[in-house]
């Protein structure tokens, strides 16, 4: 480590006194005026060279200037008719001036207000104040990789979507904002914490015509973000498709992180047409992301999701004479998982009928490491979180933060009662990263990382048996709204939900809920249709396998429909 010197007649405000104070915080003694005058040197010298790089200009690399745009980038809070369920956080309408292709010409994508969208505010469904020093949401200067990619490929930035606090929530009643409703049934979870970008999908699903007009604005596609789940659990509860793709597929530049380990970034849709379109347009290296490695494919080859759908789907229809069937492996331990309903378990079995009706073989498979997927999720990130989501710590790795965003850190009292009223999982995430640092040190973390590598092995070594692995998405059907005032309650409810999909989060295999059936449950004197969602696993950068698998479900449900009509 080189050391540089002072600047000649330099005066410092770093005195003896601050080389004391930190020797004794660890209860050391400096021996020697010798040793204080040179650790005093070696502080001063790091403290210049610190406060004349505060006044350096900053820099926003090439790729992640913001778009030209057809029209001036304007954006608006929509009224309350035009966004009744809390769906749309900002509204906008950004055509790129000269598309590089037509891949999702005139098609509307949502983002989730996570993502930096370069001339909207970005709020992390957050207060104003936890994100930026005047109490103003902060204007991104830039446009994330995923969101250059959508305006590249001819799409319309419709807006950002609401977000979970802090983007840390599985359910949907913790944005500054408010709850954002389920499309189903009002006053249920759309789950999280890309809640927005469920809901606005599930308002299709409810009702493709769009004739309900108190639904309001709609969008035609979201990108929704996934550490634990945030993907895949709101496209279960609102019946649409979520997939979290391979870490490492999509580029997380210009999104705010959670803990790197974990980020991904992930395409969610009505329909597998457009599942396939919008990862095609969005998949491939950034060069600037570094949770992209040797495996993330250049740009140039990213498969053409697109054609390997219409393949699947011809394949399906008139199967070639002599092609290895499909192999679905129904994961034994993801139907074990404490509190799965009745209603969802049959419903996610029942799907078997539909692959076995689409001439794909289906096999009994057991991975007994699944059921430590969330105590590895929560061992291996617990205790570094904080630093990451909480006080804005870089990574190790040359990365390219947002500058716009500036996390409020330490907490205050102010920011402990409002997260406390409004989603209490932060504070504990701070409270517990604090704890943990001390009571157990890096050792285990350290040991949970190395466990990963054997549950990974483990999936891998189940999916040489079988294409895709199947499971429910999550443990029960879109639950009510827990009271807002009582902490407890919020707490409790989001127990478990992740239960299916935060082990992949970390082994870092794709992973899709796509509607598969519902529930009816009984609410407030009235019957409930809830969606049930399937979770289709395969092998790492085999998105492909996932897309041939969901197809060959849809048309096997469609055959076995035609032969027992489900009610």
């Amino acid at each position: 480590m080189s050391t540089i010197a002072l600047p000649p007649g330099y005066e410092s405000k770093v005195t003896a006194a601050h080389v004391h104070d930190l020797a004794g915080r660890w209860n050391l003694t400096i021996n020697t005026e010798e040793q204080e005058a040179s650790y005093l040197l070696l502080l001063q010298s790091a403290d210049a060279v610190f406060r004349d790089f505060e006044s350096a200009d900053d820099y926003i690399h090439p790729r992640l200037q913001p778009v030209a745009t057809k029209e001036a980038r304007e954006f608006w809070k929509p009224t309350e008719a035009q966004n009744p369920n809390n769906a749309w956080s900002h509204r906008c309408s950004l055509k790129a001036a000269s598309p590089e292709s037509c891949i999702l010409q005139g098609r509307k994508v949502a983002i989730k207000d996570n993502i930096c969208v370069g001339g909207l505010p970005t709020t992390l469904g957050t207060f104003a104040h936890m994100v930026s020093d005047n109490g103003q949401y902060p204007v991104s200067l830039i446009d994330a990789t995923v969101v250059r990619r959508v305006l590249e490929a001819g799409g319309i930035i419709a807006g950002t979507a609401t977000c979970e606090n802090y983007s840390a929530a599985p359910i949907s009643c913790t944005a500054a904002t408010g709850a954002v409703h389920n499309a189903w049934a009002r006053g249920f979870t759309c789950g999280g914490s890309s809640s927005g970008c469920g809901c606005l999908l599930g308002m299709n699903a409810v009702d493709p015509g769009q004739t309900l007009s108190s639904f309001g604005d709609r969008t035609d596609m979201t990108i929704g973000g996934d550490q634990g789940g945030s993907v895949r659990i709101p496209a279960s509860y609102n019946g649409v498709y979520g997939l979290k793709p391979t870490y490492g597929l999509i580029p997380y530049t210009g999104a705010i992180t959670l803990t790197p380990m974990v980020d991904h970034l992930g395409p969610m849709a009505n329909n597998l047409r457009d599942m396939a379109l919008l990862l095609e347009a969005l998949a491939g290296y950034d060069g600037l992301d570094t949770r992209m490695g040797p495996e993330s494919p250049l740009r140039g080859n990213v498969p053409s999701y697109s054609s390997i759908l219409d393949s699947a789907e011809v394949e399906v229809r008139s199967p070639t004479a002599g092609a290895k069937p499909l192999r679905v492996g129904v994961l034994k331990e993801g139907f074990e998982i404490l509190g799965l309903s009745d209603d969802v378990k049959e419903s996610v079995l029942a799907a078997k009928e539909a692959f076995i009706a689409a001439g794909a073989q289906v096999i009994d498979v057991s991975v007994p490491m699944h059921h430590q997927g969330p105590a590895l999720w929560t061992v291996s990130t617990r205790a570094q979180m904080k630093d990451w989501a909480c006080a804005g710590q870089m990574t190790g790795s040359l990365s390219f933060n947002a500058s716009h965003f500036q996390l409020r850190f330490p907490p205050d009292q102010t920011m402990y009662d409002l997260l406390s009223a409004t989603n209490p999982s932060i504070m504990n995430l701070m409270f517990s990263s604090e704890y943990l640092k001390e009571a157990f040190g890096p050792e285990l973390a350290a040991k949970a990382h190395r466990k990963i590598f054997e549950l990974r092995e483990a999936y891998d070594a189940a999916l040489q048996q079988v294409d895709v692995l199947i499971m429910p998405t999550t443990p029960t059907v879109a639950m009510p709204h827990p009271t807002l005032e009582d902490m407890m309650a919020k707490v409790k409810v989001a127990i478990g939900i992740v239960s299916n999909t935060c082990g992949f989060n970390v082994t870092g295999h794709p992973a899709m809920s796509v509607p598969c059936g519902f529930s009816r449950v009984v609410s407030g004197g009235s019957e409930k249709k809830l969606p049930v969602g399937m979770q289709i696993v395969a092998s790492r950068f085999d998105e492909a396998a996932i897309l041939k698998a969901a197809a060959a479900f849809e048309y096997g449900r469609k055959q076995a429909d035609a032969v027992a009509p489900r009610l």
